[in-house]
């Protein structure tokens, strides 16, 4: 029988290379299964049968079901924080924040089962679930801090970095729920709201009154 162009590359794999590759095959399959059927209905039977192995080299990469999905949204919140860095340029940093917004629906075009996995894994999955809001929390926080260094923020301390990436991570979550995710699927995000988010991004929301903040 003639191996296909796939299963060729991976026979030419030493051990540890197959191991990750197999590895990512489950990550896959586990994230397609969960985006469809929930955390509830996601067997080790359904995705093994998705990944295309057997249950036995499902147990040589996780010890059980539920480590699988405790490392499961992290793994794919780390993949968002590499797709979104790779398509933020050098601009200063109010554009290189609002082309972060904006990546991030693309995103979620491209794993459309995130919101799911997101929205159940602080019931099925917490132990992922915190490790996702930490991952992503300190890897903002470093971005803001950056731009404290550069100028181009003032006036905030490190407890409010956190405070803020919080408050940006739950207006992506919901304005994917009110205008990217459908019945139909996942779809772009209108303009409208990427030119929102840059407005409230460079100019703030009111105009100001020249008063002081009180304590």
């Amino acid at each position: 029988m003639n191996q296909g162009p796939a299963a060729a590359k991976v026979t030419k794999l030493n051990r540890i290379e197959r191991n990750a590759w197999t590895k990512q095959k489950i990550f896959e399959a586990a994230t397609k299964v969960v985006g469809k059927h929930g955390y509830a209905e996601a067997s080790v039977a359904r995705i093994t049968e998705q990944a295309g192995v057997g249950q036995g080299t499902f147990y040589n990469h996780f010890e059980n079901r539920q480590e699988l999905l405790d490392q499961l949204l992290p793994k794919i919140g780390l993949d968002m924080v590499e797709f979104i860095r790779a398509r933020t340029g050098t601009a200063h940093a109010a554009r290189q924040e609002i082309e972060r917004f904006a990546a991030f629906f693309e995103f979620i075009g491209e794993v459309p089962e995130f919101l799911r996995i997101l929205n159940e894994a602080e019931f099925f999955a917490p132990v992922g679930y915190q490790k996702h809001l930490d991952n992503i929390s300190v890897a903002y926080v470093r971005i803001l801090r950056r731009a404290r260094l550069a100028g181009a923020i003032e006036d905030f301390t490190d407890d409010e970095f956190e405070a803020i990436v919080h408050m940006l991570m739950g207006a992506r979550g919901y304005l994917s729920r009110r205008y990217s995710y459908s019945a139909a699927g996942v779809t772009a995000v209108p303009e409208h709201v990427i030119s929102a988010y840059r407005k409230l991004m460079t100019r703030g929301l009111f105009n100001p009154s020249g008063e002081q903040d009180t304590p």
